[in-house]
Formats: C-alpha cells, structure tokens, sequence
C-alpha cells in the first residue's frame, strides 16, 4: 500500500503532522513518500521537495499584485504530477495547498481526470472555501457561505496589494474542489467541520480527528535554568504566549495591554517574536520577547515554568500550544476562538475574553489543574492511529 502526502513545508504545526502519520503509516506497513514546497524535508522519512526559490519567488509576485494564489509553479507543479503518475499510490493525503508552491488546476486536473485512488485532505485553516483568506472571524465576514468579493483581508495572507480578485477565486476553487471521487476531508476541530458542510464542499465525507502531540517530549519538568538563559526574574510568575507569527490574529495588542494592569508579581513572556517586535517591546519592563525556537526541550522547560499560558487568538483552527502547555502541567487560559473551546475544560483551565482576562489570571492561583485523563485524549499516537485506520478502511473499499 503507498500513501502519498502533499503539504506546504516539513516544520511548523501542518509540517509536523504529515510527518507523524508518515511515521507511523511506515510502521503500519506503508510505503511513503511526502511531498512539500519550501524549506527542509525530513531526514529519518522519504521527502521530495517540489518547489524552487524561483517559481516561490514568481508565485508571491502574482499573488501580491494579482492576488492570485495557486495560480504559479505550474512547471513545478507538473514534475508533482508526473511523480504522482510514477508513483500511482494507493492514497494521496492532502493538507495545505496554498503557500506559493502549487499550480491547482494542473494538480486538480490529474486528480479528477486520472487519479483512481483514495484522497484525503485535512483542513488546517478555512482557505479552501473561501475566495482569500485562510480565516475570517476578525473581519466578521460570512460572504464565503454564499460568494466571497470585496474581500475585508485583501491584505492579510495571501497579501495581495493591487487587485482583489475575491469573487473569482471562490468561483475558480468552487470549480476546482468540488466533483472529486473518493474524498473524505478531515478537519482538526468540529468548528472547523461544521464550517465545511456550511461551504461548497458540503456535499463530501467529511470528519474530525483531533490533533496529537508527543507525550515524549512534552511533559513537566522542573528544570529552571532556562529563566537564567532568557534573564527570567525567578521571583515572577511567567504569563507565557507562543505563536510562530506574532500579530493581532494572535492578540498581540492584548498582551500589550494587559501589561500596564499586571501587578508586579507577573511578568509575561512571548516566544515567536521576531527581532523588531522584540525592540519594540523594550519599553515595557513586564515583557520578555523571544525569537522562535526549534529547540524542543527549551520550549517544554518554559511551558512548565510557567504560571500560565495565555492563548489571547482571535482566529485558530485547533491550536496545539494549548496541547503543549498542558501536558506540560500548565493551565490555560484561551479566548472562546475556534477550536479552542474544545480543547479546555473544567480541570486544565479557563475560557475568557478581554474584559475578565485579569480576573481569570488571579484564579489561577486556586485552581485545581488535573490532567491525567486529558492527557488520553491528545496523544498524538492515538490521534494519528484513527487516520491510518481510515485509510485502511478505504483501501479495503477499492
């Protein structure tokens, strides 16, 4: 049985995940191989990169003036499909498709014309049903229910500075997306879910299976040498934030404004940040900024020494920080945002909004955190095991 997987990039959250069900799809006795645009691939799993810094280059050109995403790397996108030929695999897993790296009438061509296998495709964001946006909750738009034009996130990713070609996106992916055989599309959260059979892609199998993450890694560890690396005072409580893009999706702002009402026992830290939001925040003597890690095992000693972890989004998916700080032993306190609500319950933490924020950091100091069973639920092995039983479920059916 081969299984191909088509996403964006091999790190960051969607990165990780293709690479775990590879991972464990090798160990169920598939044949793999993962497809991505950009950056680097996995050494220890078969990758292929696909993309070039060329056509990268040329595709945020027309997406930037033309405001037309999907629509360059067509000559990279043909050698993908001339692999997928080759390779004739069993199953072909999608996750993103946008991120500059993908020609979609020539992949969605081969893939209704030709391709007789399964397909899956896992929705880490709304982009695929809409006429621009990846999320639309901030803009409080709901035009993608029907037809999306004018777009209120024109410039916001895909940025497009010129043309807002919103209604003929929808139109173009409504055509490309929809018909396809064999498709079950899998969605991180039930909000997510429930927004797809609200979409044009309404008429396809569609379930949830949560994300998982690496009970290995992630977990308390009292090691506190890392409030030395990052001149963390000792006497403080960490009010901890991580985003791998730091803007006002990702609250921002209300961190910088709950800042100037902390007491003095807090102190917030911010990891993600990048350089010139780093300086920019020197002005405020309760924050620490830090750039992104790629270092696990740092990012697990800051999750467990912190008081708690603030997830302040306002458009999110099924975020997997919140996974990581609590099976890290730290509560969460997150905006009732997406799938958020999901992931929070009575014994690993609170949901809030702006107004109650310092009230619900002040009840931290009682609560009674609990996740032993939790910790059942975010597994990443056995997440990740319902996917390959759908797979081989699907298979037995061709």
């Amino acid at each position: 049985m081969k299984l191909i997987q088509i996403n964006t990039v091999c790190n960051g959250s969607t990165g990780k995940i293709m690479g775990d069900i590879q991972r464990l799809a090798n160990e169920n006795g598939f044949e793999t191989i993962s497809f991505y645009g950009r950056r680097k691939g996995y050494r220890d799993i078969k990758c292929e990169k696909i993309g070039g810094p060329i056509s990268f280059f040329i595709h945020i050109l027309i997406t930037t003036i033309f405001d037309a995403q999907g629509y360059g790397s067509y000559f990279k996108t043909k050698k993908l499909v001339k692999r997928l030929k080759e390779e004739n695999p069993d199953i072909i897993h999608l996750h993103n498709v946008h991120g500059y790296y993908l020609h979609l009438p020539t992949l969605f061509k081969y893939l209704k014309d030709e391709y007789r296998g399964k397909i899956y495709w896992t929705l880490h964001d709304c982009w695929t049903f809409t006429g621009h946006c990846p999320h639309f909750t901030l803009a409080n738009c709901d035009k993608w229910k029907t037809q999306c034009y004018k777009c209120p996130n024109k410039k916001q990713y895909p940025i497009s500075l010129l043309i807002d070609r919103s209604r003929k996106n929808f139109l173009a992916k409504k055509e490309l997306f929809t018909g396809l055989k064999n498709v079950t599309i899998i969605t991180p959260s039930d909000w997510l879910n429930n927004l797809v059979k609200q979409s044009f892609l309404k008429d396809y199998n569609v379930c949830t299976i949560n994300n998982g993450i690496d009970l290995n890694k992630f977990k308390k560890t009292n090691d506190e040498k890392v409030k030395e690396k990052y001149k963390i005072p000792k006497n403080k409580k960490i009010l901890l934030g991580v985003a791998n893009v730091w803007n006002e999706r990702k609250g921002l702002m209300d961190f910088i404004k709950i800042s100037k009402d902390l007491s003095d026992e807090y102190i917030i830290v911010l990891i993600g940040l990048n350089k010139k939001q780093i300086k920019k925040l020197k002005i405020y003597n309760n924050i620490i900024g830090i750039e992104r890690t790629e270092n696990q095992n740092e990012l697990v000693k800051l999750y467990s020494n912190a008081y708690c972890f603030l997830n302040l989004t306002y458009e999110d998916t099924y975020p997997t920080v919140n996974l990581e700080a609590i099976a890290c032993g730290t509560p969460v306190i997150t905006y009732n945002t997406g799938g958020c609500i999901e992931q929070v319950d009575e014994k690993v933490g609170l949901i809030s909004n702006y107004d109650t924020l310092l009230e619900n950091i002040e009840k931290i100091n009682n609560f009674r955190f609990n996740n032993e069973e939790y910790l059942e639920k975010i597994d990443k092995n056995k997440k990740f095991k319902e996917i390959i039983r759908l797979y081989k479920r699907k298979i037995n059916e061709i």
